[in-house]
């Protein structure tokens, strides 16, 4: 278990990526935020966007990956050094956001917009970008497997709603089996409490471990 003590209790991250827009002197800045979770996946974003976008001046990007943002990017794209990948960067860094990756494309207007102009749309394409996508927060999580009688279901079904622990899946055979997911932390709690509940009956075991969100109800891993 120690490479769960080592591991963030959550992070947040883009659920689901959004676009912003910001306008001056003609210049047009396209934010395009998306969710990633390796390098690679990052790097074929930002390809699809310069695809996507293929007679823009230029497409800058930032991402952050890992649970700890451990690994950072950023590209001015031919703008000058510290005007637009930096700052799209800090805007994820402000937003406290990793396993997420920004895309600013401009087209120029014709009109030089100086170092303090480019920073500004560029930061604020970015932040338009992001206000308008679904932020979640992923909580580093247990999954249980429990098997236990038919006369004990009742028990652990209350149990399990009372602390609000969502149920992954269930099997009713001979016996009753149950995977269930809740914050790491919390794991040796509910087994406990399970133990007790059912006097030592239920069979309860660690299954995996992994970082997962609820959306609309839903369990995301």
């Amino acid at each position: 278990m120690g490479q769960e003590q080592n591991m963030p209790p959550s992070y947040r991250t883009v659920y689901t990526g959004g676009e912003g827009k910001y306008e001056e002197k003609k210049s047009v800045f396209i934010a395009t935020v998306r969710h990633v979770e390796t390098e690679e996946e990052a790097v074929a974003f930002i390809d699809e966007m310069k695809k996507k976008y293929w007679d823009a001046r230029h497409n800058c990007s930032a991402y952050v990956l890992g649970s700890r943002s451990e690994q950072m990017r950023a590209s001015d794209d031919g703008e000058p050094q510290g005007t637009a990948g930096r700052p799209i960067l800090d805007v994820l860094i402000g937003a406290s956001l990793t396993n997420a990756a920004v895309v600013v494309t401009r087209y120029f207007g014709g009109v030089l917009l100086g170092t303090g102009g480019l920073v500004r749309a560029y930061t604020q394409a970015a932040r338009d970008g992001i206000d308008n996508s679904v932020l979640t927060e992923k909580i580093y999580g247990t999954i249980l497997e429990i098997g236990a009688e038919y006369t004990d279901v009742g028990k652990l079904q209350y149990l399990l709603a009372q602390q609000s622990v969502p149920v992954l899946s269930s099997e009713y055979l001979d016996k009753v089996s149950m995977r269930v997911i809740l914050p790491a932390q919390d794991a040796d709690r509910l087994i406990r409490d399970l133990t007790e509940a059912t006097a030592g009956r239920a069979d309860i075991k660690k299954a995996d471990s992994t970082y997962y969100c609820e959306v609309d109800g839903e369990i995301i891993m």
